[in-house]
């Protein structure tokens, strides 16, 4: 992977008023990936945002930098982020730009890309917009500056685009609990499901600019268990603030991660005689999915974590499904890009082919124990990683381990902090290792 020095795993991101989620950066950052990715004078991107308050600062920014270096903005508002994927592609935009920060707090946001095609942008071309940053904004004549306009059909060509995604005949039957984290999706994937027949209920849909994630979504699942249990649902549905991952809950009021998610999707393509090439994981992929696939005789891959490095696997191996236990799920054969709607309609395509509840298209997957715990770090989390004590730890603890498991240790790409990630067979010893190794990187750090 590229070194670079503002883009992570999944764009930039950070704290709202702290470098480099500053509006200065934002407007130099629009005129940069505009000199980069404009190419010729009246070119257009896309720009959507998810629900948070500061997305109208930002917005503003890029539009001005945009316009700096001659290229035309056009407006998505609150949208998913793979909704803006499509539409970059849908409306022939030179690039698709989201401002949201995912499952993080409201005081946090970000800034990720599109290329033309829909596909997260290459390290080589994230390189080169960091490169231009180095260099003197200079405004194109004032004849040339870019210009702004909104495009108010937005969420309905992106609601058809999802609903085209869905090869079932219907959902009608089949009742539906929808969370929408108070962020990007609110309006649009109730529409979804609703127009496709399932009855609808929803929550998390009532966003303020500082609610998104904050008790609902992907990442607080139990006011959708609560919901769904309380509603007699056959299933929920989490999506994260900008509903480019979901998880599911049975009727059970059982959690359905991205792994089983990723699961029954291949495990149905399989079936159908449509599944290609290998399904690609991630390091933190559960050794159960692994043995699952193995059972079916399905190739299995990982690749490092971020759906970017995912996808990359997938298209360098002709496979077209993959994905993140956190569940961002790609499904190339419908879209190109992590989409928590289409995952979700993947599934109920699967639940209605077989005529079976969503507990039971999962009871093929046994999962291992696994136990991860997030060590804030202040300061460079790659460094304290190189710490001698903490590759002692790590050593001793894998000693320990054997071959009764695994154990990975990484930094954040989108946050300050250290992944303690052990799996194992005994859940006991399984969170006694991962809490040993937690406390003696907890120290390093210090």
């Amino acid at each position: 992977m590229m070194s670079r020095k503002y883009f992570g795993t999944d764009g930039i991101r950070g704290r709202v008023g702290q470098p480099p989620m500053t509006p200065e950066f934002a407007l130099k950052l629009g005129w940069a990936a505009g000199r980069v990715l404009g190419g010729a004078a009246g070119t257009h991107v896309l720009v959507g945002k998810d629900t948070r308050r500061s997305g109208y600062l930002f917005e503003s920014a890029l539009e001005a930098g945009f316009a700096a270096a001659g290229v035309e903005t056009h407006l998505l508002g609150p949208l998913p982020t793979p909704a803006v994927a499509y539409l970059t592609r849908a409306l022939r935009a030179k690039a698709g730009v989201v401002i949201s920060a995912s499952h993080n707090p409201h005081y946090d946001n970000g800034v990720k890309f599109f290329s033309a095609e829909g596909d997260k942008l290459s390290d080589e071309l994230e390189a080169q917009i960091e490169a231009q940053l180095e260099h003197e904004l200079v405004c194109v004549a004032p004849e040339q500056l870019g210009r702004a306009r909104r495009i108010d059909d937005a969420p309905g060509r992106y609601i058809e685009f999802c609903k085209g995604s869905f090869s079932g005949r219907s959902l009608q039957g089949l009742k539906l609990v929808v969370d929408c984290a108070n962020g990007a999706a609110y309006r649009v994937a109730p529409a979804v499901f609703e127009e496709l027949g399932a009855t609808v209920s929803v929550i998390g849909n009532h966003p303020d600019g500082l609610n998104i994630n904050r008790g609902y979504g992907s990442t607080h699942l139990q006011a959708l268990k609560t919901a769904v249990v309380e509603r007699g649902a056959d299933l929920g549905i989490a999506l994260d603030g900008d509903a480019d991952r979901c998880l599911l809950v049975t009727a059970e009021g059982k959690e359905v991660d991205g792994d089983e998610i990723l699961f029954v999707i291949a495990r149905q393509r399989l079936k159908s005689g449509t599944l290609r090439g290998p399904v690609v994981g991630t390091a933190m992929s559960n050794l159960g999915l692994e043995r699952a696939f193995a059972a079916l005789g399905v190739p299995f891959e990982r690749a490092a974590v971020g759906d970017r490095y995912v996808l990359e696997r997938l298209k360098a191996s002709g496979g077209v499904i993959g994905g993140e236990t956190s569940g961002h799920t790609l499904c190339l054969d419908r879209t190109t890009t992590g989409d928590g709607i289409i995952g979700a309609l993947q599934v109920l395509e699967a639940m209605l082919a077989e005529q079976v509840t969503l507990a039971q298209l999962v009871s093929g997957m046994s999962k291992f124990p696994q136990v991860l715990i997030n060590v804030p770090i202040q300061g460079n989390a790659r460094a304290v990683m190189e710490l001698p004590q903490v590759a002692a730890a790590l050593q001793h603890c894998e000693a320990a381990l054997g071959s009764r498991g695994r154990i990975l240790l990484r930094p954040s790409g989108t946050e300050p902090l250290i992944r303690v990630m052990v799996e194992a067979q005994d859940a006991a010893e399984t969170r006694q290792t991962a809490e040993r190794l937690a406390e003696a990187v907890k120290q390093a750090a210090e």
